[in-house]
């Protein structure tokens, strides 16, 4: 009895010491909650109360050779999954990602990047169906980026892979995204610079998607997709601008998507360290094949906002207006409204 005792100790001693090794990163918890009331015109929305909550898990480590690691795991939306990462940063060859579900690399990272007071203009309450560029960035994919002494302070420089297929579809250790419905591999390369200019921002980006172009297909080649534009803040007002297209090289007479081609600017106001208002635009124009040629329909959203910060609380406004929303042309696609916003942090 005592040796089994004694093997038990021992058996138990050395797994906690395993765990305590293995365990030598940080994690942190922090979270939120917003409620808004959201009243638009010309549509019946019901009730106008929502509400989301969500919590991160952040985790940071480091190996012996000075490489740092990093997981993000995010629930949000009443605690649904929402997105995931592993990060890796070396001391001399860059960073790896690996990223699950949260969007952020590759060309989504610059999908909307003007100044706003609170939300993108197409972030409000009103449905637009407003289509901007993502690449493979919302697809499980492996982003490497440059280290900052290679290209300089203020540069970035990243090469995002979807190996498989530049599809949404997510999966678990040891699984597969399935079916990819014709759509291949993916990549993207995405640069920026602050180097230029005080308070100037430049950034672009281009993806190439593999998509079938066989007879019973509808499309011809590859998607590709190509982003840039600027941020200049100077003083208290920040403004920017801009342009992107979504090529999906659609088959003549198909009735499908050609392109998504978008303009966009904002400017926002920091009134003082608490208030800031700002003003955007997003005018996207889709190009749809038909027997006669390519048909474009634009749309339209803009949204006016204001956003006040106490402590760890937000109060946000926003007066949005859409003309043709998901690209439907006539008075039964244009909406106005107003979204009020309670964002707490903790």
């Amino acid at each position: 009895m005592n040796k089994l005792t004694k093997i038990g100790v021992s058996a138990l001693c050395g797994s906690l010491a395993a765990i305590a090794s293995a365990q030598a990163g940080t994690l942190s918890v922090s979270g939120g909650a917003q409620a808004t009331w959201s009243a638009n015109e010309g549509k019946d929305d019901g009730n106008p109360l929502g509400m989301s909550s969500g919590v991160t898990f952040s985790g940071s480590g480091e190996l012996d050779n000075g490489t740092t690691f990093a997981l993000t795991i995010t629930g949000a939306d009443q605690m649904g999954y929402s997105s995931g990462s592993i990060a890796l940063t070396t001391p001399s060859m860059g960073g790896i990602k690996i990223n699950g579900k949260s969007g952020g690399t590759g060309v989504d990272r610059y999908d909307d990047m003007m100044p706003t007071a609170w939300e993108e203009t197409n972030g409000t309450s009103l449905t637009t169906g407003l289509q901007t560029v993502a690449g493979v960035g919302t697809a499980m994919n492996i982003e490497w980026t440059a280290p900052a002494d290679l290209l300089g302070e203020g540069i970035h420089l990243g090469i995002a892979v979807a190996p498989g297929a530049a599809t949404g579809a997510t999966s678990n250790e040891k699984g597969v995204g399935g079916d990819s419905g014709g759509v291949g591999m993916g990549y993207d390369i995405t640069v920026s610079s602050t180097g230029f200019a005080d308070g100037l921002n430049v950034f672009a980006g281009v993806s190439e998607m593999e998509q079938a172009s066989a007879s019973t297909d509808s499309h011809t080649g590859d998607r590709s997709q190509t982003v840039a534009g600027l941020t200049y803040a100077v003083g208290s007002f920040t403004m920017g601008y801009q342009y992107s297209i979504d090529n999906h090289n659609a088959t003549s007479g198909t009735t499908t998507t050609q392109y998504y081609e978008n303009n966009a600017f904002g400017i926002s106001f920091q009134v003082n360290d608490d208030l800031t208002l700002s003003y955007g635009e997003h005018r996207s124009e889709r190009g749809v094949v038909n027997s006669s040629g390519v048909t474009p329909t634009e749309l339209t959203a803009q949204s006016l906002q204001m956003s006040y910060t106490m402590g760890g609380a937000t109060l946000a406004i926003a007066e949005s207006q859409i003309d043709n929303a998901s690209y439907s042309s006539g008075s039964a696609s244009d909406y106005d409204g107003r979204t009020i916003s309670l964002t707490l942090a903790f």
